[in-house]
């Protein structure tokens, strides 16, 4: 029976990573991947995936516009096995229920990998979509400083401060953004 997968975690926690090993999984036992991501990412290359620790697969960007269910169909005669979304935050409502539709109407498993919240600890919108209609949630932990679980994306400005004013989407990796406990973060922004 297909499901709907959502495995999300913090900064830094290898989701991008732990997506591309999930493809390559699926490869080596013969199975067709289809590898999207959200148009948004442009940190690099529109047509890769790529991961810190340098795995790289060329995926298909998917524009907020674009019906995810439609792309979908246009593919039916590849014979996909199975849809890896990595970046899956940034995703509309729409392009998550289309997922939803491709699971329940076409038995073909959906495995997205994403953050859940943003530098304030807010929902992005396909994480709050995710987490009402997902299957199965699995979280890839990552550890603050302190050594506490980190839950939170904490953005930090060019002088290393936490900061929690601005747009809820600046692309960026280390350099922008740091992965926190709350009891830190929230010592961070009083110490800003």
């Amino acid at each position: 029976m297909a499901k709907l997968y959502f495995k999300y975690g913090a900064m830094g926690s290898s989701k991008s990573a732990q997506a591309l090993i999930t493809k390559f999984n699926y490869e080596e036992k013969g199975l067709k991947v289809w590898l999207i991501k959200p148009s948004i990412d442009t940190r690099e290359d529109l047509e890769v995936v790529s991961s810190r620790i340098g795995l790289r697969a060329k995926c298909t960007p998917i524009s907020p516009e674009t019906s995810i269910w439609a792309e979908f169909e246009n593919r039916i005669a590849q014979k996909i096995d199975v849809i890896i979304a990595d970046e899956s935050q940034f995703f509309t409502a729409a392009q998550i229920d289309d997922m939803r539709r491709i699971v329940d109407e076409l038995q073909v498993p959906v495995l997205c990998f994403g953050l859940r919240t943003d530098f304030r600890t807010h929902l992005f919108e396909g994480s709050r979509r995710l987490l009402e209609v997902a299957d199965k949630f699995i979280e890839i932990k990552n550890i603050c400083e302190c050594g506490r679980k980190a839950i939170v994306n904490a953005r930090i400005d060019d002088n290393g401060n936490v900061i929690t004013e601005g747009e809820q989407v600046l692309l960026g990796g280390d350099e922008r953004y740091t992965a926190m406990c709350h009891k830190c973060w929230k010592k961070a922004i009083k110490e800003s």
